[in-house]
């Protein structure tokens, strides 16, 4: 007997030993399953929290079809909050961008509507004679009506070059077309109603007085030069070939892939020799050479400022 009450008691002495460890063992477990569910909600609200920045009417996220739809509706609803929102609301910014937005598409109209006005006093003139000037071409058309603008545009050494002669009103360029088959040079021109406008000059760039006058007289205007050509090539390249170079305005941006120049020259025979420079090769590109319609200023020095 007592040796089995001895077993019982070693035998309770093993379990309560062995009962802490899975004690132990499953408070771990209960531990890490909290760890588990805690990082899966911090988790979600990080998510949430990145996603409630998002807008949610932003373009990429509306499918075009229901924009279009629902374009109008969006409108008048903001148009309905403006009304009971103050001045530093969010709606009442919507309101001024659609006002801004109104005003623009006025201005719009109105420019295509003067663009419209300007084709129809505009004709078209083709196969014009490669000695002929800007000059003689509006002299020829100055009969029918006040010649406003006349460009000629084309390769120089071709017969195949065209014109754009604008008038003050609708009669001269009516008139105009009646001069169709008129000897100009070695051939007859054609004359034909214009579908585009003459894109306009900004009036502060043309010659303001005699002087000015001359001055363009020895400018040519250049166009399609290669970006990879500085200043002392283009000049280098025109003193080669027409004369001095008086002065020289190189000018060019990051959008469009070429550059434009404006080249004076001391004498006006130079630039009269430099328009036949059109079609050769500098740099890489072919360049175009046309009369200036603007004369090149020096540059003024901008004012100091005192600190």
């Amino acid at each position: 007997m007592a040796a089995v009450a001895q077993n019982a008691v070693n035998s309770d002495d093993q379990f309560t030993k062995n009962r802490p460890s899975t004690q132990v063992s499953e408070t771990d477990t209960i531990n890490k399953s909290s760890d588990s569910k805690s990082d899966f909600h911090k988790n979600i609200h990080e998510l949430a929290d990145i996603l409630s920045k998002l807008n949610p009417w932003a373009k990429e996220f509306i499918p075009s079809s229901y924009r279009q739809k629902n374009d109008q509706l969006t409108q008048n609803n903001f148009s309905g909050v403006n009304k009971n929102l103050g001045a530093d609301s969010f709606p009442n910014q919507r309101k001024r961008n659609n006002f801004n937005q109104g005003r623009r598409k006025l201005n719009g109209r109105a420019y295509r509507a003067q663009r419209e006005d300007s084709i129809r006093r505009t004709v078209y003139v083709s196969d014009i004679d490669q000695h002929v000037t800007e000059e003689r071409l509006a002299a020829l058309f100055s009969n029918c009506g006040q010649v406003v603008d006349c460009r000629i545009c084309g390769d120089p050494h071709s017969v195949l070059r065209f014109a754009f002669v604008e008038f003050a009103d609708e009669q001269g360029a009516r008139a105009a077309l009646t001069l169709g088959g008129t000897m100009l040079g070695y051939y007859p021109v054609r004359v034909l109603p214009s579908k585009t406008a003459i894109l306009p000059v900004n009036p502060t760039f043309l010659p303001r007085s005699e002087d000015e006058r001359e001055m363009c007289a020895r400018t040519v205007y250049c166009t399609n030069i290669d970006k990879k050509v500085s200043q002392i090539d283009v000049k280098a390249f025109f003193e080669s070939i027409c004369g001095e170079v008086s002065r020289l305005r190189l000018l060019g941006d990051n959008v469009h892939a070429t550059r434009i120049a404006f080249v004076e020259f001391v004498m006006a025979e130079s630039a009269i020799f430099a328009l036949n420079c059109s079609g050769m090769i500098l740099g890489t590109q072919p360049i175009r050479v046309s009369p200036s319609k603007t004369p090149v200023r020096p540059r003024v020095p901008r004012p100091a400022i005192n600190q």
